[in-house]
């Protein structure tokens, strides 16, 4: 959208579009791969707590540190996303049928 103030020309941007020069072909595979690694190794880390509590040695410690990980991961994951979305780097999309 284009707002004419005297001389200068003022573009405003919405949410929903892309901004010239941000996420170019290259960074939108390099953030889809990030996400694609963070959630592997959140489950990576869930299952080694798994493997701690199914192992009945009463080493809680290690437990409790991968489900750390996990939740800072996800946290991580979390804030990811809505920085790749303000800056245009990832979009939503419509789920049609």
């Amino acid at each position: 959208m284009w707002i004419r103030g005297g001389t200068r020309r003022v573009v405003l941007y919405t949410c929903n579009r892309r901004r010239p020069g941000v996420g170019s072909d290259r960074t939108v595979p390099l953030v889809k791969l990030i996400v694609i690694l963070m959630l592997v190794a959140i489950v990576v880390s869930l299952g080694s707590a798994l493997y701690q509590l199914s192992r009945g040695t009463g080493d809680s410690g290690k437990m409790l540190r991968a489900l750390t990980w996990r939740i800072s991961l996800s946290v991580a994951l979390f804030i990811l996303l809505l920085v790749a979305y303000s800056f245009g780097l990832i979009r939503p999309h419509a789920i049609t049928p």
